[in-house]
């Protein structure tokens, strides 16, 4: 097989695996940029790809590459008890740990210094996450609006409100604040965790997010 090669990173406002948004497209107000390596620093390469709205990440799962894999895996939307196979979850526990974002692309921007940028919105990795490819998103035959989806469609998802100071949400930047209360919205907690008490934290932004969770109302304690 051929050897797979790092194109570019993301640098993406999280700085952790926890807070991160389960799939592409929940937190639609994150914002991140794609920053190709040096070898693909080539203008030419994203000739017409600013005519796209969406793009395609291909990336690795780079913290939590591991050397077995197992065939059932605990999705987290079932609560983090019930198994189901490992290919009918997008769980990074995979005999090859790659992941599939779709993600608004915001622009292209031409820098000096790094190069083209791919700016876009709505990505579900950390920063610094290895992209293998890009490839355009194509609506009249990558959707499908009759799809069906399997355990997902029978678990419903309940945003949570977020009730967060004027005071600690001025921290965060403008461009950004939306993406952070949407991230919250979604509740990042693990889904068999539900201690009211209990104090969670997320990195964001460079800033260490805290909060705590009663029934349906998530409660911003500190962003340092």
């Amino acid at each position: 097989m051929a050897e797979l090669h790092v194109i570019a990173r993301i640098h993406s406002p999280f700085g952790g695996k926890f807070g991160v948004p389960r799939q592409s497209g929940l937190a639609g107000g994150v914002r991140a940029d794609v920053v190709f390596e040096p070898p693909y620093r080539n203008t030419d390469a994203v000739r017409g790809l600013e005519g796209f709205s969406h793009i395609w990440l291909i990336w690795q799962f780079h913290q939590a590459v591991r050397e077995d894999w197992s065939p059932t895996v605990r999705p987290p939307r079932l609560g983090g008890n019930e198994r189901v196979g490992v290919f009918a979850s997008r769980s990074p526990f995979r005999p090859n740990a790659i992941g599939l974002s779709s993600v608004r692309l915001e622009g292209v921007e031409l820098e000096a210094e790094r190069g083209p940028v791919l700016h876009v919105s709505g990505a579900d990795l950390v920063d610094g996450t290895p992209i293998l490819d890009i490839k355009p998103y194509l609506a009249y035959t990558d959707s499908h609006p009759d799809a069906v989806g399997g355990f997902t469609d029978v678990v419903a998802m309940a945003l949570l409100q977020v009730d967060v100071s004027p005071a600690l949400l001025e921290k965060i930047t403008p461009a950004q604040r939306e993406g952070l209360l949407q991230v919250l919205r979604n509740d990042p907690r693990p889904r068999y965790q539900s201690d009211p008490g209990r104090i969670y934290g997320l990195t964001f932004a460079g800033h260490n997010v805290r909060f705590t969770v009663d029934g349906s109302v998530l409660t911003v304690v500190e962003i340092a």
